[in-house]
């Protein structure tokens, strides 16, 4: 959500799955917002499992015969993704595909799986299982059945690509929101930083306060994002421990990530959401210039010590500030 109206040009469209703005500032923004649009949709038809000749759903279904060729780009997207995640093991997988199936958060009758479904899609997500080979420039899965699914890293990848376009356009200022990862370049055109707006994990009325930004983006996983509840009127949400084979309960509800890469905020948004305050924190501190708003499941929330003067909490709401 952000905060704030300037005149500029403006677009929005329909990508990935979501709705997404961008609005720039300068003597090329005309032209700059085609490009941009037309990036996010070729990174789109190479990294969505939902789109069949994408490189992604060609290495799914090749699973466990054998590696395929594939772009510098999607190599890249893939091996960063391993990279990152070693950071907080466990926390995070791009083989979490069949257990995602498996849940079907959000389906019309949705209804929990039962222990043995989730132990056997559990084992199949296992991204020691993703074999990259840089010489070749190929990449496959070992086992038949398993899957890639860069939901939680393909936006924050199409936001850096954004980022790149509008410098070739030589804008200046101008943001991008992608589905709620919003993406900041440079300030506003008056010399003040963007006001990135945080939602309440408990009320989508209200924020829970606001954090000001230039040259970074402002990534958050929450666990009101996408859910669905059972008959019993238990609550489950979409972002699922990789090492348990259900839906987090680390205790955080909102994890917002602030860094000048969005595709390490994307990663690092739902990494910190499953690892937990103590051990994300602990995580964090391998990522230097990466802040970070943590909200648990009692609405308290937890600051990074370099948001000191940059996050607003919205009235009424404690704010502990941690390093």
């Amino acid at each position: 959500m952000l905060i704030g109206k300037i005149q500029g040009a403006q677009t929005t469209h329909s990508a990935m799955g979501t709705v997404m703005t961008h609005k720039v500032f300068g003597t090329h923004q005309a032209a700059a917002l085609p490009a941009i649009v037309q990036e996010i949709g070729r990174i789109e038809a190479l990294l969505s499992r939902f789109i069949p000749t994408s490189e992604i759903s060609t290495i799914n279904a090749r699973a466990g015969m054998e590696s395929v060729p594939v772009s510098f780009e999607t190599f890249e997207v893939l091996s960063k993704s391993l990279e990152l995640s070693r950071a907080c093991p466990g926390c995070f997988a791009v083989t979490i595909r069949p257990l995602v199936a498996l849940w079907k958060i959000g389906a019309a009758r949705f209804s929990v799986p039962d222990t043995r479904s989730i132990q056997q899609a559990l084992s199949l997500a296992n991204d020691q299982d993703l074999a990259l080979d840089q010489l070749n420039m190929t990449a496959g899965l070992r086992r038949t059945g398993q899957s890639i699914d860069l939901g939680g890293v393909g936006k924050g990848y199409a936001a850096d690509r954004v980022a790149e376009i509008l410098r070739d356009f030589e804008i200046t200022s101008a943001f991008s929101n992608l589905g709620g990862n919003v993406m900041t370049l440079g300030a506003k055109p008056d010399g003040s930083p963007w006001r990135v707006g945080i939602q309440h994990p408990r009320n989508k009325d209200l924020l829970i306060g606001s954090v000001s930004a230039a040259n970074q983006s402002v990534v958050t996983s929450g666990d009101y994002q996408r859910y669905a509840a059972n008959r019993q009127g238990e609550r489950f949400h979409h972002i699922l421990n990789p090492t348990t084979g259900y839906p987090s309960q680390s205790g955080l509800v909102s994890v917002t990530i602030i860094s000048e890469s969005s595709q390490t905020a994307d990663i690092l948004s739902t990494m910190l959401f499953v690892a937990g305050i103590e051990k994300g924190l602990e995580c964090l501190k391998k990522f230097p210039e990466t802040e970070a708003i943590l909200i648990d499941q009692h609405i308290r929330v937890c600051v990074t010590s370099g948001l000191k003067y940059r996050f607003q909490p919205a009235e009424g709401v404690d704010v502990s500030f941690v390093h």
